[in-house]
């Protein structure tokens, strides 16, 4: 039996911020669902996929090798997407995408969300705007740990 995406997962994700219920119905119709194990990557850092990935339960790690060793760039939280930039920009992925104890998956690929172009433009816009403010948090998140890197290295603003 192949289980459905849930429009409730969606409507509680940072996708389904601004979308009304049958935004989230439409757009879960269109999704994939894929379950992984312990330790399971989804995709591997340099892999051509261009699918964006909403974590609807378990937990995901974003990580890349660094000395030849994994090293955690991100803990994917529950209603989080990874893979923006691929989807948005065609781009092999810079991240391995790994399964922590488990994990379920709502895959959108990018030829199903096109088709939603012509029939729900509302919904295309929502999604994109829910992307680029995602994209933007994750930018100031960056730029303020930066700053403090900064701040650390220079010993300025604060006890060091």
């Amino acid at each position: 039996m192949t289980r459905e995406a849930d429009p409730q997962v969606v409507r509680r994700s940072v996708l389904g911020v601004e979308m009304d219920e049958e935004e989230c119905r439409t757009l879960a119709g269109i999704m994939q669902v894929t379950e992984l194990e312990d330790g399971e990557a989804l995709v591997n850092e340099g892999d051509v996929d261009h699918h964006l990935y909403l974590l609807a339960e378990g937990r995901m790690r974003a990580e890349n090798i660094l000395d030849g060793k994994n090293s955690t760039l991100y803990e994917v939280r529950v209603g989080e997407v990874a893979g923006t930039r691929a989807f948005v920009d065609g781009t092999p992925r810079r991240a391995t995408l790994r399964a922590v104890g488990g994990a379920t998956l709502y895959v959108l690929e990018p030829g199903d969300f096109d088709t939603l172009v012509e029939s729900h433009p509302r919904l295309v816009y929502k999604a994109m705007r829910a992307l680029f403010r995602m994209t933007y948090i994750n930018l100031m998140r960056i730029d303020a740990e930066s700053e403090q890197l900064k701040n650390y290295f220079f010993k300025a603003h604060g006890r060091y």
